[in-house]
């Protein structure tokens, strides 16, 4: 194991002195050379938000891991590294586009993402629930019953709900836009509160 490989061993976590230039030297060179010799195999960041601090991470396939503060985000990284690659990077700029995505989203200067996504963290009903989400349109809303009638499992509501609560892409595949049968917001990854300022957001409040 090369020096670069050991620094990739596990997930590396932003330390106290992160606003350090230095330190930032140092990442933006590691990251560099981790990516020339593919051994990134997630990167990720945290992006300030309206709605808090969010984690986004990537593989080379695309978007992998959208997660809000309460998510706990070393739990995130330790589940990416388990579940993916022991080979996690703080390396900012390869989310670049991604955050200035949510800042154009949060703006109201954006109604969608254009990011190419990776579904690995999803399997079985869970991921074609996560596949048909992007049809619900931004400003809209459906029940439950009602997508799981769309995906072709009448009854199955209380399973798309289990499919929205563990979105490893929420924001990005909308299941915020999944609500209750009576209209009222119902649970959601993120918190309800969060919830329902995403919902304020589309409907222009």
């Amino acid at each position: 194991m090369n020096d670069l490989e050991y620094l990739l061993a596990g997930p590396a976590r932003p330390s106290a002195d992160a606003t350090d230039p230095g330190v930032q030297r140092l990442r933006a060179v590691v990251a560099a050379r981790a990516h020339e010799q593919n051994l990134l195999d997630v990167a990720y960041r945290t992006i300030d938000t309206p709605v808090g601090q969010l984690l986004v991470a990537a593989t080379p396939t695309g978007l992998v891991r959208v997660a809000y503060a309460r998510q706990d985000h070393d739990a995130v990284l330790t589940g990416l590294a388990t579940r993916i690659s022991p080979r996690v990077l703080f390396a900012p700029r390869r989310l670049d586009d991604v955050a200035r995505q949510l800042d154009d989203y949060f703006a109201g200067r954006a109604r969608g993402f254009e990011v190419p996504v990776d579904l690995r963290l999803a399997h079985g009903f869970r991921r074609t629930v996560l596949e048909h989400l992007p049809d619900v349109r931004y400003g809209r809303t459906v029940s439950y019953g009602q997508l799981a009638a769309q995906v072709g499992s009448p009854g199955a509501a209380r399973a798309v709900g289990s499919a929205c609560a563990t979105n490893p892409l929420p924001l990005v595949i909308p299941c915020h836009r999944v609500v209750l049968g009576d209209g009222s917001p119902g649970g959601y990854v993120g918190g309800p509160e969060i919830k329902r300022v995403l919902l304020d957001l589309e409907r222009g409040q």
